[in-house]
């Protein structure tokens, strides 16, 4: 059993502490060439927390089988099965998009996040512990890159949740700034992609600091609450 102090350790460590992409800074590939919209950043990021939670319960469970010499190919081969099947379902139900988000699905094998906490936790846990971590570290992955295709969406074109009738066809994107907006083409490239996950970091550590600063200041508690004379 896992209890609700782990519980919320490795949500924690998943979606702030230990934020995948404005904390450790990986999977900068798809963070990039992905988040032009909300929408590919969510599908995307929903994609990887079905393999992340799937691949850490099955190497939990199979960690005690799998000699310590070739964990890392056996690792990369159940990753590989895993996301074919995704690749296929996106490929099935969702043509539209898997056209949009192309390489970027298979290349979720390659992920560093994936690969990383397989190894990392995945190999040294049991399985319920590691499939809470793969889905709150895929979940800390999914929200930031949403906020990111959100604002690289809104200031290079004006709208929001761009492409949402590939997934909900009744549902249209939502135009927030006029449609004479000119759009702001360098958010929509590369280059504006890092500068506004540099400002996301930057924020990040802020708030930090300014968690920390409060707790430096939280007066202590006095001694009669513990009972003492």
């Amino acid at each position: 059993m896992i209890s609700r102090e782990e519980i919320r350790t490795i949500a924690n460590n998943g979606i702030w502490k230990q934020n995948t992409s404005i904390v450790q800074i990986l999977g900068l590939c798809p963070l990039l060439a992905v988040t032009t919209n909300a929408v590919n950043g969510i599908m995307l990021s929903l994609a990887t927390i079905i393999v992340m939670a799937l691949s850490n319960v099955a190497v939990a469970s199979l960690r005690n089988f799998i000699p310590h010499e070739i964990r890392i190919p056996v690792f990369i081969l159940i990753v590989a099965a895993l996301v074919t099947v995704v690749d296929l379902l996106f490929n099935a139900n969702l043509h539209e998009l898997y056209l949009v988000l192309g390489i970027f699905i298979p290349l979720i094998v390659t992920n560093c996040i994936v690969l990383a906490r397989v190894e990392s936790f995945a190999a040294k846990n049991p399985p319920l512990q590691s499939t809470f971590d793969g889905v709150f570290m895929g979940i800390g992955m999914l929200w930031t890159l949403a906020v990111l295709g959100a604002m690289r969406e809104l200031l290079g074109s004006g709208t929001l949740l761009g492409g949402i009738d590939m997934v909900f066809p009744s549902i249209q994107p939502i135009q927030l700034l006029p449609e004479s907006y000119p759009g702001f083409l360098l958010a929509l490239l590369p280059p504006g992609a890092f500068i506004l996950l540099g400002c996301m970091i930057a924020w990040k550590n802020w708030m930090d600091a300014r968690a920390a600063e409060k707790a430096k200041r939280k007066p202590p508690v006095p001694a009669e609450v513990f009972g003492c004379n």
